[in-house]
C-alpha cells in the first residue's frame, strides 16, 4: 500500500480483552431491546433441545424398539408428540422474527447509531484530520452494528452446538466411550481457526485505507461536484491510473493474507473430515464387522450422533474462533466511544447577556505542524461591534474563527466570554450564542425551510424564513420555484429537486443567519460567489439586520471592510495592522495598498486616493 514503510504487526487480544469486547456487544443489544435478546437465546435452546430429540434420539428408539420386539406404538406416540413441539415452536417463533423481530433490530441499529453519532459529535475537529483516528473511526462506523449482531448470532450458535453436543456426547458415551476421542479432535482445530481470525482482521486494516481510496476515486466519477474539473484537461485519466493503483495495492494484500487464510482453512476441513468422520465410521465398522461388540442398530446410531458432534464442535470451535474476530473489529469500536475529547464541556453557565469577547495572547500549532498558524492574537469584539478580518490566504482568518466557536482550543492564550475563559462553559451552549456561515457551506437534502432553520420548525417559522430570504438576496429565486418554501433542493432524493446555482446556495446559507437571534454572527467568505455588487449589497443588509449583535466577517474583497467598525488584517498568522477604514487608509501601510490594488482592479487605474 502507498505510503506504508513498515510491515505493520497483527494484531492480538488477551483472552480479558476478547471477553470484555464481546460483553460490550451483548450489553449494548440488551440495553437497547433486552426482550429481543431472550427470544433469540432462548429458540436456540428449544431448537437444540427439539434437534437432538427428532434426529439422533429418534433414530435410535426406533432401532431398539425394532430390534428388541417392542410394539411400534411407543414410536408413533413419541413422533406425534415432538412433531406437535416442531409445528408450534415453529409457528410462534417464525412469527417472532417475521412481524415482531424487524422492528426491535431497527431499534438496535438506531441506539447503536446514535451511541456513535454522539460521540461523534464530541470529538475534536482535529480528529477528522488524523488518518490514523480518522481510519478507526470509519472502521467503527461500518463494523459497529453487523459486528455486534454478528457476536450475538455466534453466541446463539454456541447454545445451538453446546446443547447438540451435550446430547450427542451423552449418547455416544454410552454406547462407546472410545468414541468421544474422534468427536473431541476438532478441539485441536481451534488453534488453526484462531490463526485464521487474526490473519483476516488483519486483510481488513490493511484493506480499509485502500477501499477509501477507491470509493474516493468513484466519487469523482459520480457526483456533480466534480463533474465540470473531470471534464477538464486530463484529470478523469489521473483517477483511472489511481483506481488501477488501487487494485495493484489490493493484489498486494490479497497475497499477503490470501495463501494464509488458504491455509489456515485447509487444515480444519481436512483434519475434520478425514480423522474425525471417516475414522470414527472406519471403527464403528471394524466394531461390527471384526469384533463384534456393537450392535447395527448402534452402528447406525454412531454415524448419525459422529457427524452431529463433529459438526457442532467444529462449529462450536468455529463459534469461539469468531467472538476473536469480533473483539478484534469491536476493539476499533471501543477505542473510538472510549476516546476522551480533548475539547471537554465546561460547568460554568453561560452570562445572561453574552455580549463582549476577548481574545488574549492567543497561539496555535495543527498537529504535525512544525510552525504556529495563530502567534500571539489579541483584540476584543464588543457588543454591537463589527469586526472585518481581511488578508491573503493562509494568514489564519479561518482558524482564528474556529477557535472562537472552539473547534480547537489554542495552545497558548484565552479567548473570554464576559470576562471568563470559554473553556468553562458547556460546549454547545457556547456555540449556540453565534450564527455562522463558513465558506464551505453545504445544501442539505431538505426544503428551502429546513435548509434556512437548520432545526425543527415550529409555529410562526414561515414568516421568520421568508424575511430571512428576503434579507439574503435570494427571496425572489424562491418564489419562482413550484413548492416555495417547501421545494426539495438537490436531487439526491427526489427527481423533483432543485439545484441552485453557487451564488444562490451562498445567499441561502446567509439566510440561515437572518433567520437566528444570537449575540453573535460569523461570516467565513459568505460572498465569494457574488459579485462585487450583490456582496456589497449584502453585507449593507447583514449590516442592518444585525443591528445590536456583534459581528466578525471575512472577505477578500476589502470593499466590505469599509463597513466595519474595526478591521484586522492578518498576515502570517499576526496581526500586521488594526484600526478602522478611515484610520488603516490614513496611515497608508500594507491594508491601504491592498485596497487601492483591489479598486485598480474593478474601476481601473485612475482610482487614486484614500477613497
Amino acid at each position: 500500500m502507498k505510503g506504508k514503510t513498515k510491515k505493520e504487526k497483527k494484531e492480538k487480544l488477551s483472552f480479558k480483552k476478547t471477553v470484555s469486547n464481546n460483553l460490550f456487544a451483548i450489553k449494548a443489544i440488551w440495553r437497547s431491546s433486552p426482550s429481543y435478546m431472550l427470544v433469540y437465546f432462548g429458540s436456540s435452546f428449544v431448537y437444540g433441545i427439539l434437534g437432538f430429540l427428532s434426529n439422533t434420539y429418534l433414530l435410535r428408539k426406533i432401532v431398539n424398539d425394532a430390534t428388541s420386539g417392542k410394539s411400534i406404538d411407543g414410536v408413533i406416540q413419541y413422533v406425534i408428540l415432538i412433531t406437535a413441539l416442531n409445528i408450534i415452536t415453529g409457528v410462534a417463533l417464525r412469527w417472532f422474527w417475521n412481524v415482531m423481530s424487524p422492528p426491535r433490530q431497527r431499534k438496535i441499529a438506531a441506539d447503536i447509531e446514535k451511541m456513535l453519532f454522539r460521540q461523534a459529535a464530541r470529538v475534536e475537529l482535529a480528529c477528522y484530520e488524523t488518518p490514523s483516528f480518522y481510519d478507526k473511526y470509519v472502521r467503527a462506523m461500518d463494523e459497529a452494528y453487523n459486528r455486534m449482531i454478528s457476536v450475538m448470532r455466534s453466541f446463539d450458535g454456541l447454545i445451538y452446538k453446546a446443547i447438540a453436543l451435550t446430547a450427542n456426547s451423552m449418547l455416544l458415551f454410552i454406547i462407546d466411550p472410545w468414541l468421544i476421542v474422534f468427536g473431541l479432535f476438532p478441539l485441536l482445530l481451534g488453534f488453526f481457526k484462531r490463526l485464521q481470525n487474526i490473519e483476516r482482521h488483519a486483510y481488513q486494516v490493511d484493506f480499509k485505507p485502500i477501499k477509501r481510496r477507491e470509493d474516493y476515486v468513484r466519487r469523482t466519477f459520480y457526483l456533480g461536484e466534480y463533474a465540470k474539473e473531470m471534464r477538464i484537461g486530463g484529470m478523469y485519466v489521473q483517477m483511472l491510473s489511481d483506481l488501477r493503483d488501487t487494485y495493484k495495492d489490493y493484489m498486494v494484500i490479497l497475497r499477503k493474507h490470501g495463501v494464509k487464510c488458504f491455509l489456515y482453512s485447509y487444515i480444519q476441513k481436512v483434519g475434520l473430515e478425514v480423522f474425525t468422520v471417516l475414522g470414527a465410521t472406519l471403527y464403528a465398522v471394524w466394531r461390527i464387522m471384526v469384533d463384534g461388540g456393537m450392535q447395527v442398530g448402534d452402528g447406525i446410531v454412531v454415524l448419525s450422533s459422529i457427524g452431529s458432534i463433529s459438526y457442532a464442535l467444529s462449529n462450536l470451535i468455529q463459534n469461539v474462533a469468531e467472538f476473536g474476530e469480533h473483539a478484534l473489529f469491536l476493539e476499533d469500536v471501543r477505542y473510538f466511544l472510549d476516546y476522551t475529547p480533548k475539547i471537554l464541556d465546561g460547568e460554568h453557565k453561560l452570562p445572561e447577556s453574552p455580549d463582549e469577547l476577548e481574545v488574549k495572547n492567543l497561539s496555535f500549532r495543527y498537529e504535525g505542524s512544525e510552525s504556529d498558524t495563530l502567534k500571539n492574537i489579541s483584540f476584543s469584539l464588543k457588543k454591537g461591534e463589527r469586526i472585518a478580518l481581511v488578508g491573503s490566504n493562509g494568514s489564519g482568518k479561518t482558524t482564528l474563527v474556529k477557535l472562537l466557536l472552539r473547534l480547537y482550543d489554542p495552545i497558548n492564550g484565552e479567548i473570554n466570554l464576559n470576562g471568563n475563559n470559554i473553556k468553562n462553559f458547556k460546549i454547545d451552549e457556547y456555540r449556540d450564542t453565534f450564527s455562522t456561515v463558513f465558506q464551505d457551506f453545504k445544501m442539505l437534502s431538505l426544503s428551502v425551510k429546513d435548509n434556512v432553520l437548520l432545526r425543527e420548525g415550529k409555529q410562526g417559522d414561515t414568516e421568520l424564513v421568508l424575511n430571512a430570504l428576503k434579507e439574503s438576496g435570494v427571496y425572489e429565486k424562491i418564489q419562482t420555484l413550484d413548492n416555495g418554501l417547501d421545494a426539495i433542493l438537490t436531487r439526491e432524493f427526489d427527481d423533483k429537486g432543485v439545484n441552485l446555482s453557487v451564488g444562490e446556495q451562498q445567499k441561502l446559507s446567509l439566510a440561515r443567519v437572518f433567520a437566528t437571534d444570537t449575540p453573535f454572527v460569523i461570516l467565513d467568505e459568505p460572498s465569494s460567489a457574488l459579485d462585487p455588487i450583490a456582496e456589497y449589497k449584502m453585507f449593507e443588509n447583514m449590516m442592518r439586520a444585525t443591528v445590536g449583535r456583534s459581528v466578525i466577517f471575512i472577505s477578500h474583497r476589502l470593499s466590505s471592510a469599509v463597513l466595519a467598525d474595526k478591521v484586522l488584517l492578518m498576515e502570517n498568522g499576526e496581526i500586521a495592522e488594526c484600526g478602522t477604514h478611515t484610520e488603516l487608509m490614513e496611515k497608508n501601510g500594507k491594508y491601504a495598498a491592498m485596497f487601492r490594488r483591489q479598486a485598480e482592479n474593478y474601476l481601473g487605474n485612475e482610482v487614486q486616493g484614500n477613497e
